[in-house]
């Protein structure tokens, strides 16, 4: 089946954690795959990863993108508007215990959307591939906003957001994988209501794929090593932040772009 179709590199992702019912995370792919892929972006939107969460047998991580928010209320509108939701809906609801911790975000400035790692979408039934995604979450006051990538003047580097953005993320690409997205909060105002979304947030979001966990594990330990971000980058992160950040262990479904 064809990938392409909605912007790849969408300027608005919505990063969606959903609590579900003990027991009832399979069941939830497998009906978000088979009904709810295809169809969402047929109203305009790009499904860009969908995960099982390590750490919580029932817990359903996905990402989804527009083009921007006007884009974003009128696919909002037509999918939950719509026949497929009236049809399907009831039971995606039936298997979720919270589908409102929901994360607006947006490229971090000098940088683009998800990538996904596929062009071509797999089918349905398709098996889960043999790759790890992690995704680091670090929350800040609200109101401080990064700067340009590698604009580290006098001010730039004073508050976590910059410290991430200018000089930890770098770090990262020379010591393994590029992330695939560096995301910071959407301030907009959440076009669509009806779906709520998580607000007084300022958050950078980091997602790096791995072959597995193994070499997740030995990037970090690289840059753990490096004396400018054990003395330095990572003491002002933790001046900085207002909550411990969080680190989402992934594991792509079957027929997730991004893996």
């Amino acid at each position: 089946m064809s990938g392409t179709g909605p912007d790849r590199h969408p300027a608005v992702i919505e990063l969606r954690q959903y609590t579900l019912r003990p027991g009832r995370r399979d069941e939830l792919i497998a009906l978000f795959e088979r009904e709810f892929v295809e169809t969402q972006e047929e109203a305009g939107m790009a499904v860009l990863g969908q995960f099982r969460d390590l750490d919580d047998p029932d817990r359903f991580v996905w990402l989804r993108g527009f083009a921007d928010m006007d884009t974003r209320r009128e696919a909002l509108s037509a999918f939950y508007g719509g026949p497929v939701w009236a049809a399907h809906g009831p039971r995606a609801n039936a298997t979720m215990a919270d589908s409102d911790n929901v994360l607006l975000l947006r490229p971090a400035p000098g940088s683009r959307g998800p990538a996904p790692g596929l062009s071509v979408r797999p089918g349905v039934g398709a098996a889960a591939p043999d790759r790890f995604v992690a995704a680091a979450l670090w929350h800040f006051p609200p109101g401080v906003e990064g700067g340009e990538a590698g604009d580290a003047g006098d001010s730039g580097d004073d508050d976590g957001v910059r410290l991430i953005l200018n000089r930890l993320v770098p770090l990262l690409a020379q010591a393994g994988p590029a992330p695939f997205a560096v995301l910071t909060t959407e301030p907009a105002a959440n076009t669509f209501p009806r779906l709520p979304v998580r607000t007084g947030e300022n958050v950078v979001a980091v997602l790096t794929s791995y072959p597995d966990e193994d070499a997740h594990r030995r990037h970090l330990a690289d840059v753990m090593a490096l004396p400018l971000v054990r003395d330095e980058i990572l003491p002002g992160v933790e001046r900085a932040r207002t909550a411990a950040p969080q680190l989402l262990r992934l594991v792509p479904t079957g027929r997730s772009l991004i893996r």
